[in-house]
């Protein structure tokens, strides 16, 4: 059943030094500022399991956080490389890191079948890929029933699933509005979840009766994290920071730089610090 935490008791309660961590979302609401906590908190030797591992794992990975990435795509959108995710597969900075690639529909059904309770997913694909010849976990199965051969992968179950969403009532229901990605299904793959919202509500008022929403006994915690997804954007609060994932590549190009923003304004501003320079869409306070 859902509590109501602040970020930094969420973190400390839900994540630990080796853990199966997932920090999800699609483009959209990426729990920026719960990595960030967990950066502070000096978490080590985490799988890290995302879809896209964008800056919040560049981060991450040049913290020295991660011992493996579980994921499909890794890069800066639209920019290009995650230089630090790169320097610890290739050189080992800070420590070296185990890398299992997927394509998106794999990771999409190992979720699935995660929040199914299932041992592995299987679906038709990676027909011509070849990164089955790099991945072991990438395997084949025959159809009982027709005969087909079809891909199969383990399921994911992550010790903890880390999610934003834009509001939670007062009960401890999280409601997830604009493009869902596989946050639900990853929340309901995991031991335990932690979700931030930008704003508590009484209830969820004239919402449309296809929207996605968690109910409290699917939830570890809630934390209200105003901002929590910057720079990436909450769909109905604030638009993505372009210019930040642009600024992003200069960053993170030497170590000394990306350590030394990263401790400005990371591990000496505090929680919600780094989150809470968003531009508020029209409509908003």
């Amino acid at each position: 059943m859902a509590k109501f935490q602040t970020l930094a008791e969420a973190v400390a309660e839900n994540l630990h030094d080796g853990d199966i961590a997932a920090f999800e979302g699609f483009t959209h609401l990426i729990p920026h500022a719960a990595a960030h906590e967990a950066i502070r908190q000096g978490r080590r030797g985490l799988t890290l399991v995302r879809m896209t591992p964008d800056l919040v794992y560049d981060q991450m990975v040049g913290m020295g956080m991660a011992r493996k990435l579980v994921f499909s795509y890794a890069g800066n959108p639209g920019v290009g490389l995650l230089r630090r995710v790169r320097d610890a597969i290739e050189k080992g900075w800070p420590n070296p890191v185990e890398i299992e690639e997927h394509s998106h529909a794999a990771m999409a059904n190992a979720y699935e079948a995660g929040a199914a309770g299932l041992p592995c997913a299987v679906f038709r694909g990676y027909r011509g890929a070849g990164l089955a010849e790099v991945n072991p976990n990438i395997r084949s199965i025959t159809c009982p029933f027709t005969g087909e051969i079809l891909a199969a992968v383990p399921a994911i179950r992550p010790d903890v699933t880390f999610i934003h969403a834009q509001k939670a009532n007062r009960r401890g229901d999280v409601l997830i509005e604009g493009i869902v990605g596989v946050q639900k299904e990853a929340v309901l793959a995991a031991k335990r979840s932690v979700v931030t919202v930008e704003e508590i509500v009484e209830d969820f008022d004239g919402v449309h009766p296809n929207a996605c929403v968690l109910p409290r006994w699917t939830v570890t915690s809630v934390v209200h994290v105003p901002g929590g997804a910057h720079p990436s954007y909450a769909h109905g609060y604030y638009p993505r920071d372009n210019a930040f994932y642009l600024a992003w590549d200069r960053i993170a190009t030497d170590r000394e730089g990306f350590l030394a923003w990263m401790k400005e304004h990371v591990i000496e501003s505090g929680p919600g610090a780094f989150a809470g320079r968003v531009a508020p869409l029209s409509g908003r306070a």
